[in-house]
């Protein structure tokens, strides 16, 4: 009986484990950084880190330079952000342009407005503060990594779509992230958010100047076999591993109940 060969992870779904950790571990630092200030010193998050400006600087550059490479294409991105590009549409020979999940944008757009509505109302009540929406941010770069690697809501309960590749609104992911940084008022909170708005809008104008890029049926380039990030073969691996792990543990609880 042969076996399955297993497929490497492909150097894209790499690159996304190292931003799981980078972003994990800016969470983690962040997080300590807001209890120890809350509790010992009662002084805002947003203060502490004025004083030190290397790592505000550092972790500014870092999603700056994430988003600005966004712009351009590249082999080293998920090929759901890189449909958007001309050189990245290959011709199906069909024109018929179906992008089912279209329609899902705008509930996707609302829930996220009215979500972070409730936090940018408590902000402005004084219940939360600075620190909060920094931590959230944190938060939901580490989320938006997870949702690529393993779990994502918004394709299970809203857009419906096969995988990342076809993904209507792959590239608003820093636009979500960032939402918070609405109601920080400082230039470098600013000025990434404008940014990941400037990122969404291109997206935009692109799909609707050219959908045909975005759509399986006229674009070669999201059929499975020129995928280049195989994270369906990456996922499935995952839940063969956990049901592998759920066996185990079943027998092992069949076998002490014996």
């Amino acid at each position: 009986m042969k076996r399955k060969r297993k497929r490497k992870i492909s150097i894209v779904s790499m690159l996304h484990y190292i931003r799981l950790v980078y972003r994990s571990a800016l969470f983690l630092m962040l997080l300590i950084t807001y209890i120890r200030y809350r509790l010992d010193r009662g002084e805002a998050i947003i203060d502490s880190f004025e004083k030190i400006p290397l790592i505000l600087s550092v972790i500014w550059a870092v999603f700056f330079v994430e988003m600005v490479l966004r712009f351009l294409p590249s082999k080293y991105e998920s090929p759901g952000c890189q449909k958007q590009f001309a050189r990245n549409y290959m011709k199906s020979g069909s024109t018929e342009i179906s992008i089912p999940d279209n329609h899902a944008t705008v509930l996707v757009a609302l829930s996220w407005i009215v979500f972070n509505g409730i936090f940018g109302a408590l902000h402005m009540e004084g219940i939360l503060d600075d620190g909060i929406m920094l931590l959230l941010c944190s938060a939901y770069s580490v989320c938006d990594i997870i949702c690529i690697l393993f779990f994502c809501p918004f394709q299970t309960w809203f857009m419906k779509n096969k995988c990342c590749s076809v993904c209507r609104i792959y590239n608003w992911d820093y636009a979500m992230m960032f939402t918070p940084l609405f109601f920080v008022r400082k230039i470098y909170s600013w000025s990434l958010l404008a940014l990941s708005v400037a990122l969404l809008i291109r997206w935009e104008i692109t799909f609707y100047l050219h959908p045909e890029r975005f759509s399986e049926k006229t674009n070669d380039y999201l059929r499975c076999r020129n995928c280049t990030e195989k994270l369906c073969a990456h996922k499935k691996q995952l839940k063969s591993l956990w049901r592998q792990i759920e066996e185990y543990s079943s027998e092992r609880i069949r076998r002490l109940r014996k």
